[in-house]
């Protein structure tokens, strides 16, 4: 069983900067592509933010530029560095497989920018 949990998340201004972390237990993160989704009042989960088995990534058009994401693999977490923050990140920010998202989702984590 997979557990995915979120942290790291708060209130900033526009403009600050936030790392969020998932604790992954159950699955060896190293081996799966994992990703950041993130999902806004009234809106949809979106995919922003994928690292592949080789350490690849890819970002959103909204994100690129400003986050980034990486792993560490002893402690089995993946990390989202947000730079920048804008009033239109703010969202609840979960992480899981990459597409399809295959384990239950964590809590997430709340971001809030304030402008």
């Amino acid at each position: 069983q997979v557990r995915l949990v979120e942290a790291g998340g708060g209130s900033v201004q526009s403009g600050g900067s936030l790392k969020l972390s998932c604790v992954v237990t159950g699955k060896d993160i190293s081996q799966k592509y994992m990703a950041w989704y993130r999902q806004a009042p009234g809106k949809e989960r979106d995919l922003i933010a994928t690292i592949f088995t080789d350490g690849g990534t890819s970002l959103s058009d909204s994100v690129k530029g400003r986050f980034a994401i990486s792993r560490d693999s002893m402690r089995n977490t993946l990390y989202l560095q947000m730079n920048n923050l804008k009033p239109d990140d703010a969202a609840v920010y979960y992480c899981n497989f990459a597409l399809p998202p295959r384990a239950t989702w964590g809590p997430g984590t709340q971001v809030t920018v304030s402008s």
